[in-house]
């Protein structure tokens, strides 16, 4: 039976699951608000130490090995049960208390080949062996320390706060997100036949161009299917003064890039989302050599798998047509990098209306902004989709604020978006207002205690 007291304070959201089919239900804890808060503010120091930590030290994705064991240590520490290297390195903490939902809590762990160029005291000096065997430079340059200090923080206050909720709570630290693959490997190594099916399936994104103190959320599409297309072209080489006794790949090249972008503005129906950018080409050694090859790389976006489909078939046609057209000695080869395929994150409308009408009790009306999607993405949409059950990601502001305003006024400072070497969250507001709301949200699903 729910407290009188319970029932007073708490607000509930019903809302109809499209995804499930079944009602979502979230209840503010207003009766848990402030015990959250005196939760963070006791843990806050701590949270925002272990992030610097990860800033310093940050690794590569596949290669999360310290991270995941900071973690581990921090869940057993708090009470949960620890399974580290599931789907590689990842690690899954479970909460059991009671009968009542599963929530899966997701953070991923894995940073950027950037090297930083912030003049942060705690910012990354960090190298690495790159895929061709060249150094570079590793950084935080996405939010995922931030995502992992939230993660413990939320953590800690359902612990913190477990004779209040009844229900499941499971805590997922995934590895190799930047590459589309962590998610997928988790999966694949029985992430929901040895832990369990949860009900609901949440997490943050740090954001770059959102101030610290908001939270920012997108119903419905909300980040893109992500593919990576490799391109060759077989020329046939010369001296750069005798094109004619050449088949210049180059030129092939520089044809295919302009046919390419015919694709989004003549195939595919206006009112759909689709993008194609060539991200890199590289052919020749010297000035005076027409080479024998020009090779590119393609990212390409799009929500519906019909016009995903339409991207990829087209991108083949137009590559080996054009190819044909210029005379290439053989057709170009097209190859769709199958492991790195990000598919598009859906957010359940229903449960993201009823999290942001959490996040609005949380943070006031003003703080709480409805956005557009965007064509970035994020393999966190694979959990809710494997199994058919609602899912949600939102944004965390993680801008200083006097920066942030600063932006505003002509002529004024732009903001270093993420993946850029100059990303720098502002930490203690951001991790503050993330385990603030995530916490919040996922007592909002739990039952409350008997």
């Amino acid at each position: 039976m729910r407290t009188l007291i319970t029932l007073l304070l708490s607000v509930s959201v019903i809302a109809a699951s499209a995804l499930a089919g079944e009602k979502v239900q979230t209840t503010y804890r207003a009766d848990l608000a402030a015990t959250i808060d005196q939760k963070i503010e006791q843990d806050l120091g701590g949270l925002v130490e272990y992030y610097k930590d990860l800033h310093h030290h940050p690794e590569l994705s596949l290669n999360e090995h310290e991270s995941a064991r900071k973690i581990a240590q921090h869940l057993k520490a708090a009470g949960y049960s620890v399974t580290a290297n599931v789907g590689g390195t990842g690690v899954v903490g479970m909460l059991s208390n009671g009968p009542g939902p599963t929530v899966l809590i997701r953070a991923d762990m894995d940073a950027l080949p950037v090297v930083e160029e912030t003049e942060l005291p705690y910012r990354s000096k960090v190298t690495a062996t790159g895929t061709d065997g060249r150094t570079v430079g590793v950084m935080h340059a996405c939010g995922h320390d931030i995502h992992q200090a939230c993660l413990i923080g939320t953590a800690r206050v359902l612990a913190h706060t477990r004779k209040r909720w009844s229900g499941t709570v499971m805590i997922v630290a995934q590895p190799a997100e930047e590459i589309g693959a962590g998610a997928r490997m988790m999966i694949e190594d029985g992430l929901f036949e040895r832990f369990g099916r949860p009900d609901y399936c949440v997490a943050l994104h740090a954001s770059g161009i959102h101030p610290t103190g908001t939270i920012a959320y997108t119903p419905g599409w909300a980040l893109a299917n992500v593919d990576s297309v490799d391109i060759t072209i077989y020329g046939q080489g010369g001296h750069g003064s005798r094109p004619h006794e050449t088949i210049d790949p180059v030129v092939a090249a520089a044809q295919v890039i302009v046919a390419l972008q015919t694709i989004v503005s003549r195939r595919v129906d206006p009112v759909e989302h689709a993008v194609i950018t060539v991200g890199s080409v590289h052919a020749g050694s010297k000035h005076n050599i027409i080479p024998n090859e020009a090779k590119m790389q393609l990212t390409v976006r799009s929500y519906s798998d019909e016009t995903r489909r339409i991207l990829l078939d087209g991108i083949r046609d137009v590559t080996v047509n054009t190819c044909r057209a210029m005379g290439c000695t053989k057709d170009p080869k097209v190859v769709l990098t199958k492991d790195e395929f990000t598919p598009a994150t859906f957010n359940d409308p229903d449960l993201a209306e009823a999290a942001a009408g959490v996040f609005r009790q949380v943070l006031g009306d003003e703080h709480v902004l409805r956005i557009k999607p965007v064509m970035g993405g994020e393999d966190f949409g694979r959990y809710a989709a494997h199994l058919s059950v609602p899912g949600f990601i939102f944004w965390i502001g993680s801008v200083e604020r006097g920066l942030y305003e600063a932006s505003k006024n002509p002529g004024g400072p732009s903001l270093p978006p993420i993946h850029s070497s100059k990303f720098a969250p502002d930490p203690e507001p951001t991790i503050r207002i993330g385990v603030r709301c995530m916490a919040s949200l996922a007592l909002s699903l739990l039952e409350p205690g008997q």
